[in-house]
């Protein structure tokens, strides 16, 4: 019994630390620095500032994010922006939202 309970707290224990480290906005802005800002002719402050957090919101839950990323940065590939960068990029994105009060450093 006293295994099984230890077996589950490290279970949860692991599931929110797997979970935080699922997504990062840190890495979304090294991202969008090293793979985008160039091709957008802008930085990831101004990319970020394009929508409310609300805004942003909406769009990666309708999961059109790549799409809008490829309308505010024409000039970027879709085969450029691969899926497994999508949700650091929201979170990037997200945190630095036009009324998130928050400002980055690219």
């Amino acid at each position: 019994m006293k295994l099984l309970k230890i077996a589950i707290a490290g279970s949860l224990i692991l599931g929110f630390s797997s979970t935080t480290l699922l997504a990062d906005a840190n890495k979304g802005q090294k991202l969008f620095v090293k793979k985008y800002k160039n091709s957008c002719g802008f930085g990831g402050d101004d990319f970020a500032a394009k929508h409310s957090q609300d805004e942003w919101e909406a769009i990666m839950e309708e999961g059109k994010f790549k799409e809008e990323l490829l309308k505010i940065c024409p000039k970027v590939k879709e085969a450029e922006v691969k899926d497994k960068w999508i949700q650091h990029l929201y979170d990037f994105s997200y945190k630095f939202a036009n009324d998130s009060g928050n400002v980055p450093s690219c």
